[in-house]
């Protein structure tokens, strides 16, 4: 049976199984291999393409969802590519990709687990992250991004040749994710404090070492603790959204998704020794990148958010700006954050982040802080999100608290019970662009 640690690896290079019987000699003559192509979305890591590769170009424009089928999927288009990459869409193309829906009741890849222990909650149940220092049951597996896939039309090559249908199947063979892969998978040794820390970096694509660069923190929730390097990027967008191509185009950066093996932050407003061993992180990543001091930006949900909280109070200069999402803190330990510059989310649904969060932001005030509020709701689209941000940030506050206005952060369907709110918070709140916008036009 396989281990914990071989279920959670999903790797762009893992090979998955093949078997392609009669394939080379009947059905699709031309093709050389299928991959599957994964995307993360606010809610985890889904399989969302496949990509088939031919020997020769095929012509895009006659191609339909009728041209091929995928085992137990919806296919939403089909169109030629120049490589597995869909972003490489062309109308002629070696590679076909077959865009499956990701409403698929099979398109995510996370599952749960019940703790071996019964009697051991899970981080991600609700109940509470632990103690700080604490290492939880991870409760998380993902699954293969495998499928198979079937030629049901005729296609027809750039020089006017046609491939006939046929009811071969063809399994995928390796899996990519256009993002993700995109990050390095390293370890820090920490001489300060003796400890190891697992990290993904993401490295700007033209990085030039005469000009310094920008770096994102993200910090991952309680639920996502896991001795499995890349799993922050696989639980939602707070890591990957930053890298991706359109916000890389506007704003490049470094950014930085540790992975973290314990408790990190608990409701108890304790940290485990991981805040000083991150912050030495970056430190050890300045020295040998030219990372911009004056623009290093941290943000995190659930856990990640209170660790940035208590990084910001114990390390009152070192971040240029915080996005807060879905956590709360003692508000008796804030004041270091009076003069701060700092965006906070949560849902109403929320009630230990938003009650937190009240009582924060009521402490700031007190301090003297400039606070602007508002209550958005988290069914609005990119435009209606842009117009409450204009609004909002028009009032150039060093803080803004917004609120996701009860039931709107919450799939239809889906129970109001339990974490719900909470966790649904963060699949919402990195999707917000002008809001990505304002982190980077923070600078000292």
């Amino acid at each position: 049976m396989p281990s914990r640690r071989e279920f959670l690896i999903v790797s762009a290079g893992s090979l998955l199984a093949i078997s392609v019987s009669g394939f080379a000699k009947e059905a699709i003559p031309l093709a050389r291999n299928a991959i599957a192509i994964t995307q993360v979305e606010g809610d985890g890591i889904r399989l969302v393409a496949v990509a088939v590769e031919y020997d020769t170009p095929l012509e895009g424009a006659l191609l339909s969802t009728d041209s091929f089928r995928v085992a137990d999927r919806t296919i939403t288009g089909t169109f030629t590519s120049t490589s597995a990459d869909p972003v490489d869409k062309a109308t002629v193309g070696r590679f076909v990709i077959v865009a499956l829906s990701p409403t698929d009741h099979n398109a995510l890849l996370a599952e749960k687990v019940p703790p071996k222990n019964a009697n051991q909650a899970s981080p991600s149940a609700g109940g509470g992250p632990g103690n700080a220092g604490d290492i939880p049951p991870y409760d998380t597996i993902y699954r293969h991004p495998e499928t198979r896939i079937v030629q049901s039309g005729t296609l027809t090559t750039s020089n006017g040749h046609t491939l006939p249908a046929s009811q071969s199947v063809l399994k995928t063979t390796q899996a990519i994710n256009p993002v993700v892969d995109e990050f390095k998978s390293l370890a820090f040794h920490d001489p300060k404090t003796g400890k190891m820390l697992r990290y993904n970096l993401f490295v700007p694509k033209n990085y030039d070492k005469k000009q310094s660069w920008p770096l994102v923190l993200f910090m991952h929730d309680a639920g996502a603790t896991s001795d499995v390097t890349r799993t922050t990027l696989y639980q939602g967008v707070g890591a990957v959204v930053w890298a991706s191509p359109q916000d890389q185009a506007t704003r490049p950066c470094f950014v930085l998704a540790p992975q973290y093996a314990e408790i990190i932050a608990d409701d108890n407003s304790q940290t485990s020794s991981m805040l000083d061993t991150t912050i030495d992180l970056i430190r050890a990543l300045s020295a040998q990148c030219t990372i911009d001091q004056k623009r290093l930006y941290t943000t995190g949900q659930s856990g990640g958010c209170m660790m940035s909280i208590a990084m910001d109070i114990t390390y009152p200069d070192f971040f240029t700006a915080s996005l807060l999402v879905a956590g709360q803190w003692d508000p008796t330990q804030v004041k270091p954050l009076a003069h701060q510059t700092l965006w906070i989310l949560v849902s109403q649904d929320d009630d230990k982040a938003w009650l937190g969060q009240n009582a924060i932001t009521t402490r700031l005030e007190k301090e003297g802080t400039k606070i602007s509020r508002a209550t958005w709701d988290g069914t609005w689209s990119p435009e209606e999100f842009r117009a409450a941000f204009n609004k909002i940030a028009a009032e150039r506050s060093p803080v803004n608290y917004v609120t996701f206005r009860k039931g709107t952060v919450i799939p239809t369907g889906q129970s109001t019970e339990g974490a719900g709110g909470h966790r649904n918070t963060w699949r919402i709140a990195y999707t917000i662009e002008p809001v990505r916008e304002w982190l980077f036009r923070q600078h000292r």
